[in-house]
């Protein structure tokens, strides 16, 4: 993860939009980890850049941020309620507590065919 050479004041509010379309789309039932979201959008470095814009989205959209975990599964640390909406939604934990990504992780193919089906996630769908 280089994203450290990336500061705060680069995320601009068009990468904000691409990682809010991409956490819209993911399915109930599923995640995805920052590093996914952010190789999908063409910036992998960004794993955290894609963290930070989760931070701090406007509570008027809505999305399922409870759906992203890091690459491990882990959930965030003081989220009590996010392992509650991912026991609601049928996702499977592992005895370490993590989520089981081999069985409720969002594939690339699921993915790729839901880019290949639905707008661009650098559509304007969520302009400020």
């Amino acid at each position: 993860m280089k994203d450290y050479k990336v500061g705060k004041e680069t995320m601009s509010d068009a990468f904000c939009r691409e990682v809010y379309a991409v956490v819209r789309d993911i399915p109930a039932g599923k995640v995805i980890s920052y590093g996914e979201i952010a190789a999908l959008l063409g910036k992998p470095q960004c794993s955290r850049m894609v963290g930070r814009s989760l931070k701090q989205v406007p509570s008027d959209l809505n999305l399922p941020c409870h759906r992203v975990v890091n690459a491990q599964g882990r959930l965030v640390p003081g989220w009590e309620e996010q392992r509650t909406l991912l026991q609601h939604e049928g996702v499977c934990f592992k005895k370490s507590g993590n989520v089981d990504m081999a069985r409720c992780q969002w594939k690339y193919d699921e993915i790729r065919c839901l880019l290949y089906t639905s707008p661009s996630p650098r559509d304007t769908r969520y302009s400020r």
